[in-house]
């Protein structure tokens, strides 16, 4: 009697690459440290992020205080373990509303012909300012708030969406299983869901991650030049901020938010490259 293997699944073989991709494992793995860190912030952190000890004031990194205190006493790992909580907070919302925006106008602008001169010339007005000044201006209007922060960080981030999602939607729309199901009287809804956007997602897929990691940066320097959350609400750009004035005399202030800054916008764009690896069929060797 012969035993016939079955052929894995579709998501089983997407998922054994992914693993295999090292950028992806690894970005996976510094990502993963993260937000562990935000999760369990109440748990493992030693003193109460908010709370100063004027007796304390700039310790060094030692036993009592790993990575040091800063000017009010306040310690310095308690304050990036509930700052990283803040942060990828901002850039979580700031990625999920720049894919649902971009999608939506990157959709109809790609799809409906009339609609993409209109509708890219506003996106074009937007993107003709740097995004991190487009945020500065508005959130500056706005005022300074996490609410305030995501809402102006997601504006200055979805043109550049809107444009991925519509130039993947361009190419969609002229397959033939497109024009097949156009043929069989399906409507433009049902055409766009189920057979335009579902085939044009993986580069705004992409896309999400590098703009989840743009956030986090953007969002400390919204915060260093105060127009982010107020204090003392801890961010990573918030803890760089305090330190700012005494970076000669305590530089430990400064560096670790700064370090942290880097392994979360590091493990996020090697996320996005692994994910681009495996999604793009011209880039889809697997990486072993």
């Amino acid at each position: 009697m012969s035993a016939t293997t079955p052929a894995p699944s579709r998501r089983a073989a997407f998922i054994r690459r992914l693993m295999d991709n090292r950028s992806f494992t690894i970005g996976l793995a510094l990502v993963g440290v993260v937000v562990l860190m935000a999760l369990l912030a109440d748990v493992i952190a030693p003193f109460d992020p908010l709370k100063g000890n004027f007796k304390a004031r700039m310790v060094p990194p030692g036993a009592a205080h790993w990575l040091g205190t800063d000017h009010f006493g306040r310690d310095i790992l308690s304050r990036i373990l509930h700052g990283a909580r803040v942060s990828l907070h901002i850039g979580f919302l700031v990625a999920l509303f720049t894919a649902v925006a971009g999608a939506v106008i990157g959709a109809a602008a790609g799809y409906f012909r009339y609609a993409d001169g209109p509708v890219m010339r506003l996106m074009d007005a937007f993107m003709a300012f740097p995004p991190i000044i487009l945020a500065i201006a508005i959130s500056s209007v706005l005022g300074a708030s996490v609410t305030n922060v995501v809402i102006a960080l997601a504006i200055a981030a979805t043109p550049h969406t809107a444009r991925v999602v519509r130039a993947s939607v361009m190419v969609v729309r002229e397959m033939e299983y497109v024009e097949a199901a156009r043929a069989l009287g399906a409507g433009h809804v049902r055409i766009l869901l189920r057979h335009v956007l579902a085939n044009a997602m993986a580069p705004l897929v992409v896309r999400v991650t590098y703009v989840f990691a743009i956030a986090i940066l953007n969002e400390a320097v919204l915060s260093f030049i105060g127009v982010g959350p107020p204090p003392p609400t801890p961010t990573f750009g918030a803890i760089i901020a305090n330190g700012r004035d005494f970076i000669v005399a305590a530089p430990w202030i400064t560096v670790a938010p700064g370090m942290a800054i880097l392994l979360s916008v590091l493990g996020l764009n090697m996320l996005g490259d692994g994910l681009r690896d495996v999604l793009d069929p011209r880039m889809a060797v697997t990486t072993r």
